[in-house]
Parts: structure tokens; sequence; C-alpha cells
């Protein structure tokens, strides 16, 4: 089973976001049974909190289900349960390192990377912009996904 944890800030706009699309293109593709797919944040900012009200009607708009998910922090045991630590921004990077430590077998990626992009995904808790949030995670996560396969 391939294990992701998806992570940003405050675990709920932008990964839980990737989590559940992650979650719907991987049911799409008859994958199911291959994955554990979850999201984390790297403040304590949130803990406990539900989904973004904007993330959640961005993801009914587009018809992608999400469950009762509430905010956790990443914890360095993450490293060894997870094979895939992915952080939506170069602060998350460098806030999940800082958790982490040391990458040795190299789990920790930025989405965008598997697009081929270095881009950051943009925090719509400031921009308000969910629309664009959610192009970019579709587009990491299809890309995360065809890079698994």
């Amino acid at each position: 089973m391939i294990k992701i944890l998806f992570i940003c800030h405050g675990n709920i706009c932008r990964s839980t976001m990737a989590q559940y699309v992650f979650q719907h293109l991987v049911d799409l593709n008859n994958l199911s049974d291959r994955f554990y797919i979850d999201s984390a944040a790297t403040s304590t900012e949130e803990i406990g909190n539900g989904i973004h009200y904007g993330t959640r009607r961005k993801l009914d708009q587009v018809g992608i289900k999400y469950g009762d998910h509430r905010a956790r922090q990443i914890k360095k045991s993450d490293y060894d349960k997870y094979d895939y630590l992915i952080g939506m921004d170069s602060a998350n990077i460098r806030n999940i390192r800082r958790v982490m430590g040391d990458d040795p077998e190299e789990k920790i990626y930025k989405l965008l990377e598997f697009a081929g992009s270095s881009r950051d995904i943009a925090d719509p808790w400031y921009t308000g912009n969910f629309d664009e949030t959610y192009d970019d995670v579709l587009e990491g996560c299809e890309a995360l996904l065809e890079n698994i396969k």
C-alpha cells in the first residue's frame, strides 16, 4: 500500500483539498485498495478544526466527496509511516524538514514538482481564491498519480 500525507500550514484548506482530490482520482482509476491518503498541518493553529468552508464549497462544486477530516499536526513518526510527504509551498517544505530532520529516503516533495514546476500553491486562506488553488492542486495530484502509476 502506498501511503501519502499531504501537508500545508493549517490542514483546513490546501492539504485537505489535495487529500480528497487525490482520493477522487484514485477512486476513478479503481486504485483505492493501493493507497492510504491523509493530510496534516505544520502548525498548531487549526488543530481539531474541520475543512474550511471555501474548500468544502469548491469540492462540492466539482463533485468531489470529502469526509469529516479534523486538522492535525505532523509528527516525526509520520516520516516512517508514509511513503510521500507532500507540502503545498516552500514554507511548508522548510517546516516539514524542521520536524522530520534529514530526508534519507527522499520522501519530501512539493506537490507541483510532480507537474514539473517549482511553483507554490497559493494559500486560499489569504488569497480567497479557491478556484486557483483547486486548479493547482488538481494539476499536482494528476501528475503525482501518473508518476506513481
